[in-house]
């Protein structure tokens, strides 16, 4: 058997103002329009660049080199 549930009413005080009045006091930060500014010109100039991407060629030595120099590092 299920028992009835029901949503407590707030107090007048704690509701919620209408959306009219909702956003007249909000300010947007500096960041909040730069950041996404500058991640979509980077994603831009990422495509724009891209057609001139060649194949990587094999180079062992250099990540022989870099293995080496991590293995000094940590042990």
């Amino acid at each position: 058997m299920s028992a009835p549930t029901q949503i407590p009413s707030l107090p007048a005080a704690r509701r919620r103002r209408p959306a009219a009045h909702a956003g007249s006091g909000t300010r947007l930060h500096w960041w909040a329009l730069a950041l996404p500014a500058l991640a979509f010109g980077l994603l831009l100039l990422l495509l724009a660049g891209s057609g001139e991407a060649q194949a990587a060629t094999p180079d062992a030595s250099g990540l022989l080199q870099v293995g080496r120099q991590l293995l000094r590092a940590v042990g």
